[in-house]
């Protein structure tokens, strides 16, 4: 068997089994998979896939073993070739990013473009998504994941503290509420239509417990997960925003007024996620210590390695940065 093989094999199951869909993931042909993969059967001496005359209907459970198994090869072959390039000081290479629109739109700018001095060859991709889903695209093989959370660290890999944030409310100029010269209270804020991100529709939304804790029920005219979605609503005059601090820029919005709201909605915490079994390419440490200056690569390292005690550096206010 051969390591092409098996990831032919792995990109079948990742894809519903769709033969088609799976070839295009690897940028291989579709009869070229399907010879591969009765190459893999035949030398097996049993078959990974139950058919339905010419597709593949579902996984056996000898294939079910074998796959995972795969998993794992290629997962340890991947990184003897981190490995190898980064001892060779290789500067080239892809750095895939899952990340939401504010972290994508507002956050990275100002890390990448150092980033591409020193590593001028490597090829960035940023996936934005929901806050829910970036931690996933680990799974699909980003490099690193951009979340917040108001609580506990995000479980699925290494997570590093990297900012704490606040959110904000905006108002456009002409708004009651832009006259005032004081933080508008939870009661204002309720009385109120509110566009925000997607986050706040969920249960466990620190938004929404901010309300509950008041008594109070927040009256959620729209979402989005787009900052910059949001304010284009707040200036239609569909609700006030509330969205995270680093989305707020006085030359980007001048007809657009920012109240804090630091007494009523906790603060959060920015963290870079690392696949924890993974060998990281060098540039991908680089940018942590780009949108972190506090933390060394060495202990970055260790903390894959499992041998890092910490604590981490403290992590910084966004308004601090």
């Amino acid at each position: 068997m051969t390591l092409t093989q098996l990831r032919y094999l792995v990109a079948i199951a990742d894809a519903g089994l769709n033969i088609t869909q799976a070839a295009e993931r690897v940028h291989a042909t579709q009869p070229g998979l399907s010879k591969q993969l009765k190459q893999l059967e035949d030398e097996l001496g049993f078959q990974l896939f139950l058919r339905r005359g010419r597709s593949l209907d579902a996984i056996t459970a000898p294939g079910v073993e074998v796959i995972a198994r795969a998993r794992k090869v290629l997962l340890e072959a991947g990184n003897i070739r981190a490995l190898a390039a980064n001892l060779r000081g290789e500067i080239q290479g892809e750095l895939a990013i899952g990340t939401t629109h504010t972290q994508a739109r507002y956050v990275l700018p100002p890390a990448i473009g150092p980033l591409r001095e020193r590593f001028p060859e490597v090829s960035i991709h940023i996936v934005p998504t929901g806050e829910g889903e970036a931690l996933a695209e680990l799974g699909r093989g980003a490099d690193l994941a951009l979340v917040s959370s108001s609580g506990a660290p995000p479980a699925g890999g290494v997570a590093v503290p990297l900012y704490s944030w606040r959110r904000v409310v905006m108002v456009p100029r002409g708004h009651a509420l832009a006259r005032l010269d004081r933080a508008p209270t939870l009661e204002e804020l309720a009385r109120e239509p509110i566009v925000s991100y997607e986050s706040s529709l969920r249960p466990e939304s620190s938004l929404r417990a901010a309300f509950a804790r008041a008594g109070l029920e927040p009256r959620i005219a729209f979402t989005a997960r787009d900052a910059d979605l949001i304010k284009t609503y707040v200036r239609a005059g569909l609700g006030i925003g509330v969205l995270a601090e680093m989305a707020v820029s006085a030359q980007d919005d001048p007809d657009l007024v920012p109240l804090p709201a630091t007494d009523h909605f906790p603060a959060c915490m920015a963290w870079g996620v690392l696949p924890r079994e993974r060998v990281p390419r060098n540039y991908t440490l680089t940018l942590l210590t780009l949108l972190a200056p506090q933390f060394d690569e060495r202990d970055l390292r260790r903390a894959l390695q499992g041998t890092f005690e910490g604590p981490w550096p403290a992590a910084p206010a966004w308004a601090q940065r």
